[in-house]
């Protein structure tokens, strides 16, 4: 039987109205749905009917439609679940009752402890001029040992590491320094970053969590929000960690397909998914990407596409969308079948970008500059009708 497909929406990540990228933009690059969030508002906080009412306002106006909330942050006291964690739980729920009352519905979140995505540098050159965002483990060990100061930071690296990154160390400048604490430290664009101390104090809290702690956590979280989410009619998609191991000390629970199997195991309801990420996934040395959406498939309700090419260490840089070390074409091939399945089509969008051509010379917010992702939606939109062949 020939499967009748339905095209995948694309949607695009826009940061409000202080982005660098308008939402005219995001119309002339193909995209129909927005992903974005209300990131004035701390982090834990409710998020107020008229605020998201007046965010829904200005991305209609434009002739586009809100899609999903990427993100609602879940806050620190949540993952720890400190002594006030039911509180903020409390202010969660209500957020999402609100996000609901407005017709928004997909609401995209991570639970990786304190940092966000983690980038060593911003701006690696690639040989056609663009730039590109990069991790590097040797630049991570520079932080940990010599900025961040971590106690027993050595025990996570192999001698390899250590020995590259003492020599390296010894060649760096103080503005070298800098960069590469700021790079690190960079949380999401109009959002605080993470003060060292702020992160020498979560490191210690989370080392007494440890993995299996932080994993009860977050199935305490989604156990508390699921009577709203079912209630409301609200789909939570968890974003993989990025990148997707642990680092700084720090533990990582969504990062394999065990990770994903536990999630959907001890939380198996409908509203409980899984923001599919390719390259946080695609960035870990022994994922199969094609083999994790096979399993979390019935529970992908959102997906970022984007693509990275590691080295022999682990490290890696984001290639281009239809470069590097996953196979897009199978990706798109699954994710289109799946969502031939669906009522609700599938929201994608083309994560990161490089920085390329005139957006060389401007001021953009690192991964969302918007040529590269131009580039990325182009590319993945004719790979799904090449997949489909439905124009």
């Amino acid at each position: 039987m020939k499967t009748e497909y339905k095209k995948l929406e694309q949607t695009w990540r826009w940061y409000g109205p202080n982005d660098p990228v308008s939402l005219q933009d995001v119309k002339q690059a193909g995209a129909t749905g927005i992903v974005t969030a209300l990131h004035h508002i701390p982090h834990g906080e409710i998020w107020p009917v008229n605020d998201i009412l007046e965010r829904k306002s200005i991305i209609e106006a434009a002739g586009l439609t809100w899609s999903v909330v990427e993100s609602v942050p879940v806050h620190e006291a949540i993952k720890t679940r400190a002594a006030n964690a039911d509180e903020y739980i409390e202010k969660y729920k209500k957020s999402l009752q609100n996000l609901s009352q407005c017709g928004i519905k997909t609401v995209c979140y991570n639970f990786m402890p304190v940092l966000d995505w983690t980038r060593t540098q911003l701006d690696l050159e690639m040989t056609d001029g663009s730039k590109a965002l990069y991790f590097n483990w040797i630049d991570l060990a520079i932080f940990d040992l010599y900025i961040l100061k971590r106690d027993e930071a050595e025990l996570d690296y192999s001698e390899s590491i250590l020995n590259r990154a003492k020599d390296k160390f010894a060649t760096l400048n103080q503005q070298e320094l800098k960069d590469l604490q700021i790079n690190v430290l960079m949380g999401i664009p109009n959002e605080k970053e993470i003060e060292l101390e702020t992160l020498r104090n979560s490191i210690t809290e989370y080392k007494k969590l440890g993995f299996d702690g932080l994993r009860e956590n977050l199935v305490y979280f989604l156990s508390s929000i699921a009577d709203v989410c079912e209630t409301e009619g609200i789909k939570m998609t968890i974003h993989p960690d990025d990148p997707p191991y642990p680092i700084l000390g720090l533990p990582r629970i969504a990062s394999t397909i065990d990770d994903f199997s536990y999630i959907f195991e001890k939380v198996d309801k409908p509203f409980n998914g899984v923001c599919f990420c390719t390259g946080s996934l695609g960035a870990g040395v022994d994922n199969n990407v094609l083999e994790i959406f096979n399993v979390v498939k019935e529970q992908v309700y959102f997906a970022h596409l984007r693509n990275v090419t590691k080295d022999n260490d682990g490290s890696f840089y984001e290639a281009d969308h239809l470069g590097g070390d996953v196979n897009m074409y199978e990706i798109m091939k699954a994710l289109s079948e799946e969502n031939a399945l669906r009522e609700k089509t599938i929201p994608f969008r083309p994560d990161h970008g490089h920085q390329m051509l005139d957006d060389l010379a401007k001021q953009t917010n690192p991964g969302y500059s918007a040529i590269g992702r131009l580039r990325g939606l182009a590319e993945l939109r004719g790979l799904e009708v090449g997949v489909t062949g439905n124009y």
